[in-house]
């Protein structure tokens, strides 16, 4: 049932849709591309668990040229050590740009170093979950800048990855700012999701011009223009260039305003398998141009 609620929620993501909508887009001249190609391997776990490397060796086919692990069953490095994980990617014209972790001080004293020493860039803290109280947030900051203290030790960079629930409001007040005010600038960089920030009714542009360079990552998967999305479900997703995102205008957005790392992260599939989703998506960007 529609509630006055919901109602309001979609009225107010339609307008904010406006200025991101393709329509306006496709009557500018292209021109830049994106200075690489991500994909986060969480969009492929089955597949990576199974066949770890003829999995990468198909992303690679794909013409990605960059990718980010999480820590899943295998470990970040999927059963290997550091530098043999490493030399699998690059064998197959990848680069292990980061990973999302979400570990305690001394797992992060651990992963920094290892990952400093293949030449990652980045660790991500991928969740928190939802909090009692805003300051429960402050202390999650806090936490934040002590691991990016322990990065920055190693030669890396520390970034936090909001989804959904950093967007709603508690204690009157949106975590997403509370993060953002509490993390040292210095130690504490974030990675974009733009179907979070969409379905949640914020602006991803405004963010990422308000507070640049901050967000220097980011995951892409669409929003249906069919369905408007309640809240954040993920029945709202789909393939790049089928909804109502206007990547090539937002994308150059955070290119000029200091984003350097691009990821697909897609968890509602259209196709048979995730793999041919992940070509599906891959093909969208070869095209794409920003405008």
């Amino acid at each position: 049932m529609t509630t006055r609620r919901t109602f309001l929620k979609n009225a107010s993501l339609l307008a904010l849709s406006a200025p991101l909508l393709k329509s306006e887009l496709f009557a500018a001249p292209f021109a830049r591309k994106l200075p690489g190609m991500g994909i986060q391997l969480y969009m492929v776990k089955e597949d990576m668990e199974k066949d770890t490397p003829g999995t990468l060796a198909q992303i690679g086919k794909m013409c990605y040229t960059q990718i980010e692990s999480y820590g899943g069953n295998k470990g970040v490095f999927w059963g290997m050590g550091n530098k043999d994980f490493s030399k699998l990617a690059k064998d197959n014209g990848l680069t292990l740009v980061s990973t999302h972790y979400a570990g305690d001080t001394a797992g992060y004293e651990k992963l920094a170093a290892e990952a400093a020493e293949i030449g990652m860039k980045y660790l991500i803290y991928p969740w928190k979950g939802p909090q009692k109280s805003i300051d429960d947030f402050k202390r999650i900051a806090d936490e934040f800048n002590r691991c990016g203290a322990i990065c920055k030790k190693n030669g890396l960079r520390f970034a936090y990855h909001p989804h959904d629930y950093p967007y709603k409001p508690v204690d009157g007040q949106l975590p997403i700012d509370v993060l953002l005010a509490g993390t040292d600038k210095d130690l504490v960089d974030f990675q974009m999701d733009f179907y979070y920030t969409v379905t949640e009714g914020q602006n991803p542009e405004a963010y990422i011009k308000k507070h640049a360079p901050r967000f220097r990552l980011c995951h892409m998967r669409d929003v249906l223009k069919v369905h408007l999305p309640k809240g954040s479900e993920e029945e709202s997703a789909c393939d790049l260039g089928t909804g109502i995102i206007n990547y090539p205008h937002l994308l150059k957005t955070g290119l000029d305003n200091g984003m350097e790392y691009f990821f697909v992260e897609q968890s509602r599939f259209f196709h048979e398998t995730p793999l041919q989703s992940a070509a599906v998506n891959a093909a969208w960007l070869k095209k794409l141009k920003l405008t």
